[in-house]
């Protein structure tokens, strides 16, 4: 028996009107998520890995199919949902920290202002921006922007974590560090993670299981694969590990000639991911 399943899609199925005719974006999409797991999506472009996230995070509507995060249907937008995509969004005419405190003043508007801004002091100290809070973004370089966006979206508390490419205009040594950011941020609260990224180094590092999509129209999923590698994780550490380079290889193989697995092939759900 399933326990503890957190997010369910379940026959997930996305449809555009374009100028040519209707396009399916997604079909059949089914894939379970418990709680506090990281789980990634990775696909070629084009394969609708994204266009899964937005519908999770309400931003894109459901053409067929169903969404249950937490026992309620996905239907909108909502606080318990934090994003991170991959421009960082910020408002340039605002400081750091106001960047920060304006989504905490909608989110938790009993809280006085003091601690609002305590609560967005810390998680831009976690990141590393305690001594530029009172910078606007144009004084910012593009990671130091990320960062903000990665203490905005914690600070808020959510239930579940969503990252769009969070790193994927970033330099290498850049991405890197953030990457191990994220890591340590997430170690700290084991919130559910669903994250879309192309880079099969980042999917490995970061995740307890990979979803792999088959490439579009109607992409869904072709192969899960469970990164069994210990946690805590450092780079430096998992870089020496021989089953690193045994699960990158399973995801450069299955992007090299995507198909749709069989059913007893496509593990959807595990309770000891952890």
């Amino acid at each position: 028996m399933i326990q503890d399943c957190y997010v369910d899609f379940s026959r997930l199925h996305k449809e555009f009107n374009t100028r040519n005719g209707i396009l399916t974006v997604v079909k059949d999409f089914n894939l379970k998520i418990p709680r506090g797991e990281f789980v990634t999506l990775i696909g070629h472009s084009g394969c609708g890995k994204s266009t899964v996230l937005s519908m999770l995070a309400g931003l894109e509507t459901v053409t067929s199919g169903v969404i249950v995060m937490a026992g309620k249907e996905v239907t909108g937008p909502g606080p318990d949902r934090g994003i991170v995509f991959q421009s960082p969004c910020l408002l340039p005419w605002l400081s750091v920290l106001k960047n920060v405190t304006l989504g905490l003043d909608e989110v938790f508007p009993s809280k006085t202002n003091q601690e609002r801004k305590s609560m967005a002091r810390h998680y831009l100290q976690l990141v590393g921006l305690g001594n530029d809070i009172d910078k606007v973004p144009s004084e910012l370089s593009q990671g130091m922007r990320q960062r903000v966006s990665i203490a905005r979206a914690f600070s808020l508390n959510p239930k579940m974590l969503l990252l769009d490419e969070p790193f994927g205009m970033l330099d290498g040594i850049t991405r890197i560090a953030l990457q191990q950011e994220l890591v340590r941020l997430w170690e700290s609260d084991k919130k559910t993670v669903l994250m879309v990224t192309h880079d099969v180094d980042e999917a490995v590092f970061l995740s307890d299981r990979v979803v792999m999509m088959t490439n579009g129209p109607e992409a869904t999923v072709g192969k899960i694969l469970k990164v069994d590698l210990p946690r805590p994780r450092h780079r430096a550490e998992i870089m020496d590990d021989p089953r690193y380079y045994e699960l990158r290889g399973e995801l450069l193989d299955f992007l090299e000639s995507p198909r749709i697995h069989t059913p007893d092939e496509v593990p959807t759900f595990s309770s000891n991911t952890k």
